[in-house]
């Protein structure tokens, strides 16, 4: 999220690699002479490392080859072959690792909000401040261009998630895109599409709640930092889960977050906040136990939203007259 409608610089690189499918053993590489394990690597997909193994064949998956079963995770093809557990065939249904379905097109829910964060900044662009000044987040007492006693301080609470849908220059969006073009897929494959765009969205509000708590009250902010900070979070808790290497999303955080404290009229409450409720969702959406998955995810969510709530009447409070 951008303050001063100002660029960001922000950029990711985790991309979403596709392969097809190899022999049922892939190679591996050699250990080293320190005796580390050689690397396994996904069946259908060799150029990824995983840890996981299917509970019935056990090849090695990664995320968009895992389907939950009763015990562990299964492959596609034990579950295409129907070689699945025994239970009903509610069981044997495709699941992604947080237990959401498996979609044929694990990139659709980024395609749809990629495409509505450019339809907003086309926009913009035909409307011009008129439309801008009726979607920004901001306080009461706004300076000129947007007028006086506008924002969510006085009861526009949309402006928290229309904010996090508008741009205003061409740097800024294609930054922000890009990052969810790389981060959302291998999201939304290993959440499935629901879980995947509710964090989204609950990201961008987060980021826009602290925004709205620290900012100063005449200080406009706009942009999807934010929600694509939640995707870094989130990619960060799925890899650890999955006992990736997590350097290269490490390093891409780190070099984020030095542009987000070094550069000028970038929103640093906005980024941090939209990482930390993305990194605590995932959290929750991953490590769910089994056999109470739904009950801890949907308390996540609920709970970060009354979290939103508060942080928004508690600054609505200090910011009346």
């Amino acid at each position: 999220m951008e303050q001063n409608q100002s660029g960001n610089p922000e950029q990711s690189g985790h991309p979403e690699q596709t392969g097809q499918p190899g022999p049922a053993v892939p190679p591996q590489d050699p250990g080293s002479a320190s005796g580390r394990p050689p690397a396994v690597h996904c069946y259908r997909h060799q150029d990824r490392e995983t840890g996981i193994r299917c509970t019935r064949c056990e090849r090695p998956i990664c995320p968009e080859c895992m389907i939950a079963a009763s015990v562990g995770f299964q492959c596609p093809e034990c579950v295409r072959g129907g070689s699945g557990t025994g239970h009903a065939p509610s069981a044997n249904q495709p699941r992604t690792l947080a237990g959401g379905r498996v979609a044929s097109d694990p990139k659709l829910v980024t395609k749809v909000l990629l495409g509505v964060n450019v339809a907003v900044f086309l926009a913009v662009l035909a409307a011009g401040d008129q439309l801008l000044d009726r979607l920004l987040l901001f306080g009461r007492a706004v300076m000129e261009p947007f007028g006086p006693l506008e924002g969510v301080a006085e009861g526009q609470w949309y402006r928290l998630l229309t904010a996090a849908f508008l741009h205003q220059e061409f740097v800024h969006i294609a930054m922000n895109m890009l990052g969810l073009w790389f981060l959302g897929p291998p999201l939304e494959a290993a959440l499935g599409r629901l879980r995947f765009v509710g964090l989204y969205l609950v990201s961008a509000l987060g980021g826009s709640a602290l925004a709205f708590l620290l900012s100063s009250p005449n200080q406009a902010s706009l942009g999807a930092s934010g929600a694509i900070f939640g995707l870094f979070g989130a990619t960060a808790v799925l890899m650890r889960r999955l006992r990736y290497d997590m350097r290269p999303v490490l390093i891409l955080l780190a070099i984020n977050l030095v542009f987000t404290f070094t550069w000028g009229n970038i929103s640093w409450q906005a980024h941090i906040g939209g990482l930390v409720t993305g990194a605590v969702l995932a959290f929750a959406l991953v490590h769910a136990p089994r056999e109470k998955r739904n009950l801890v995810q949907y308390a996540a969510f609920g709970g970060m939203l009354v979290v939103v709530l508060a942080v928004v009447v508690v600054r609505t409070l200090q910011l009346a007259p």
